[in-house]
């Protein structure tokens, strides 16, 4: 057992520190396993595994190659984490450089629509130049530029003004499917979970769904799920067979929680050892 964290954003996604920004902090934490899942892409994992070598500390920490995948269903938005993909499986690199140019696209007919119709403009390098090369570009992004624009006085002012589906300006991106997502991940070997499944209010069906596609997990343990929460998808997961993980979902320091919102403060030590089990048991099949 090993106390853990598998759900960790990077400066590759819409996390704030760099890969190895984010191994000190969770050495420092007293962690011992964690995932860097970042946004549809899995640069993070070299460069924070080179680091951690780099420092001698690879019997302190593991560090699993992760990933979360977004993808609509229904209008929903649902994301899946993967963990353990063999990274040259080539339908897995397809995914990924779908994902990424599905952003792209995205982004550039927003920025289009920004100085057409608000006549509010930002360029596309000023939004990139916001993540670390080749990573994932997205909403934070883009309302982070329209703020840094004077297109509005802060972040939280150009989300609920523009990057919402009732926005003139907003394009919602062309992306992956929930099943896809899975079976991709599934057939490159890795372990596919549900993330935050209290987001979505048809998630039962869904997950329901989904493990006919290889789903063999579901994120029960996350900070924005309570005690009832974590219980119903815990009870949930037990009942369809399938395997409980946590994160803290981590993207930028939390003032009233010190640093960094680790999983070690709520997620039991007993989830590595499924999560590590159940990666065990696909190989075999």
């Amino acid at each position: 057992m090993k106390r853990s964290d598998f759900h960790i954003h990077t400066n590759y996604s819409d996390g704030v520190f760099t890969p190895e920004k984010i191994v000190d902090t969770a050495l420092e934490a007293g962690l011992q396993a964690i995932a860097l899942t970042d946004h549809d892409n899995i640069l993070s994992y070299d460069i924070a595994q080179k680091y951690l070598n780099e420092i001698g500390k690879q019997d302190e920490l593991e560090i699993i190659q992760g990933v979360e995948v977004n993808t609509l269903y229904k209008n929903y938005e649902v994301h899946i984490l993967g963990y353990f993909m063999d990274p040259n499986n080539e339908d897995f690199q397809k995914l990924m450089k779908a994902q990424q140019q599905a952003r792209i696209n995205q982004t550039l007919e927003i920025i289009d629509l920004l100085d057409k119709k608000e006549n509010i403009k930002i360029s596309f390098d000023s939004i990139k130049a916001q993540v670390a090369e080749g990573g994932s570009i997205g909403r934070p992004h883009i309302a982070k530029a329209i703020t840094n624009a004077g297109g509005t006085n802060s972040v939280i002012e150009a989300y609920s003004k523009y990057i919402n589906d009732n926005s003139p300006v907003y394009v919602q991106r062309k992306t992956v499917s929930p099943q896809d997502a899975v079976e991709i991940i599934y057939d490159a070997g890795g372990v596919p979970v549900i993330a935050h499944p209290h987001d979505i209010d048809i998630a039962e069906d869904l997950i329901k769904d989904l493990m006919n596609y290889g789903l063999r997990g579901i994120e029960a343990y996350h900070r924005k799920h309570s005690p009832a929460v974590v219980e119903y998808f815990s009870s949930m997961a037990e009942k369809l067979g399938l395997i409980v993980t946590g994160g803290s979902d981590f993207h930028a320091p939390n003032i009233l929680n010190g640093q960094i919102l680790l999983g070690k403060h709520f997620i039991p030590e007993w989830i590595y050892d499924k999560l590590i089990q159940e990666k065990k048991r696909l190989d075999m099949a």
